[in-house]
């Protein structure tokens, strides 16, 4: 399929087969492209936390409404934010860049000063806001790339973050829970939603041109 039919394939998957396991070649080509998405500065101020062990996916499932696809599936990822920018964490993303490329530039070495007299200064919780945004880029790349590899997925922001950064200790890592999405396959016959067509506004109604 193109990347339009594997667009039109992908909904938001309401009953999975629990049976089915997402190869980890799969899974791996999904956090991958989450990997090599783009992020305001480069910062990349988020990471995925991917669970399979099923009796966490239960505890996770308890605080997120019974949504059956979170056991159902075979991989659950989690997104979660940084909860603030360090001048520890800016600097360490401008030295990674620096050893990766094998030179330092004047001009991405002001940029690296803007941000640190900037970013810190603004408070522990516009910044967790701010990275939460990126961690939403990374979500829409990995909805993409999981139609791409022909796995199902559906989108979640209803659960508790408090207590799933509870269940996973992010808190500790420095890290809150944004946005969650199971990985699996539809169960066909059970799925009130496979059938029915997408229904999205059309192009003329949704796009709209300044010339």
């Amino acid at each position: 399929m193109n990347l339009k039919q594997n667009l039109e394939w992908r909904y938001a998957t309401k009953k999975m087969d629990s049976f089915q396991v997402v190869a980890q070649d799969k899974v791996d080509a999904i956090l991958e492209a989450v990997r090599l998405t783009a992020t305001s500065s480069g910062l990349q101020p988020y990471e995925v936390i991917v669970v399979t062990n099923l009796e966490v996916r239960e505890k996770i499932k308890a605080i997120a409404w019974n949504q059956a696809q979170i056991t159902d599936g075979s991989h659950l990822l989690v997104f979660a934010a940084w909860d603030d920018y360090t001048a520890e964490r800016i600097n360490s993303m401008f030295d990674l860049t620096n050893e990766v490329r094998g030179f330092k530039n004047e001009g991405w070495e002001n940029y690296r000063q803007m941000l640190l007299n900037t970013y810190p200064k603004r408070g522990a919780e516009i910044n967790f806001q701010h990275a939460a945004r990126q961690a939403y880029i990374g979500l829409g790349t990995a909805l993409i790339a999981a139609a791409n590899e022909e796995v199902d997925s559906t989108p979640m922001e209803g659960f508790d973050p408090e207590a799933l950064d509870g269940i996973l200790d992010l808190r500790a890592r420095g890290l809150r829970s944004v946005v969650i999405l199971p990985l699996g396959y539809r169960e066909q016959d059970k799925d009130w939603l496979v059938n029915l067509k997408k229904v999205r506004r059309p192009f003329d109604q949704f796009v709209s041109e300044v010339k």
